[in-house]
């Protein structure tokens, strides 16, 4: 594939002429070019669908779930990564992004580190990637060398292997198990894919993690759960979501959270049951951590 072939590369002539635009009429034109991205997006979700089924059994299996990406893709991984702890609970390392150059590209740019393939799989082995994990290749251009690298090093080990791109027939695409093509068209600024093919990433990401932390039981209804309560904002939130889960007042909410170490899941199963903390913690693991499960025996 030729670069000025790439959808991601084109020139866009909705937006030819931005630059002489008033400013309302500027935004308006990128707002319109920004509605493209969920349509691109749509039309994939048989595909996340499948990713997350493959993500949510990896994980099951005491797997890990690593982003790899380069500049804006890598990013977006580790920003994704970063979010799950906080939101879910989960242990450090069970949600990684991975990108070029390492953290200190997170916040300046080492766009040559993405050219060196065996950049891509040296780094997945410092982390002991294993058959039990799964990588996602995240690359707009669906061509980037340090992914593809990555991609191929777990193919080696029997990982899973899934990717993101948004030019569909790329190499990145070919080489994944599980190929996620969004493609919402050029950019409003000719190759600036940090615009709608970073959005529409963004968007199959937040799938992906928010997908199988529903499947891995860490949501109830449309509740989070297993969230941790590390800050005053988030204690308040486990008591608001105690009270929504159960019907309990607040005061009832607080007790049940203080018995448990604020952990919603648990206190929302004492209360709901009417157990203590450890017959509550008992009954969650012997359903996967999944409420409804417990509700249902």
């Amino acid at each position: 594939m030729e670069w000025n072939k790439m959808k991601t590369e084109m020139r866009n002539e909705n937006t030819a002429k931005i630059d002489t635009l008033p400013t309302l009429e500027m935004i308006r034109l990128i707002n319109e070019e920004d509605k493209k991205v969920a349509l691109a997006v749509e039309k994939e979700l048989g595909k996340i669908a499948d990713a997350v089924d493959l993500i949510a059994a990896k994980l099951k299996e005491g797997g890990r779930l690593i982003y790899v990406g380069c500049g804006t893709s890598g990013r977006l991984g580790i920003l994704d990564a970063a979010e799950c702890p906080p939101t879910y609970s989960t242990e450090p390392d069970q949600v990684m992004g991975i990108m070029a150059g390492g953290h200190a590209a997170m916040f300046q740019a080492a766009e040559g580190a993405e050219d060196h393939e065996e950049a891509g799989a040296d780094d997945l082995k410092k982390i002991a990637l294993c058959a039990k994990d799964v990588v996602v290749g995240i690359a707009a251009s669906g061509r980037t060398p340090y992914v593809l690298g990555a991609m191929a090093y777990a193919k080696s080990v029997g990982a899973g292997v899934l990717s993101i791109t948004c030019c569909p027939d790329s190499p990145v695409e070919a080489a994944a198990e599980i190929a996620i093509v969004p493609a919402p068209g050029p950019e409003v600024v000719t190759g600036s894919t940090r615009m709608k093919s970073g959005t529409a990433q963004k968007m199959v990401l937040n799938m992906l993690s928010t997908g199988a932390m529903i499947k891995l039981g860490k949501v109830y209804g449309n509740l989070m759960v297993d969230v941790k309560p590390s800050n005053e904002k988030l204690i308040i939130r486990c008591q608001r979501i105690v009270c929504e889960a159960t019907g309990a007042d607040e005061a009832a909410a607080k007790a049940a959270l203080e018995q448990c170490d604020h952990h919603p899941k648990t206190a929302i199963v004492m209360l709901l049951l009417g157990v203590d903390a450890k017959q509550a913690k008992g009954l969650l693991a012997e359903h996967d951590g999944r409420i409804a499960d417990v509700l249902n025996q």
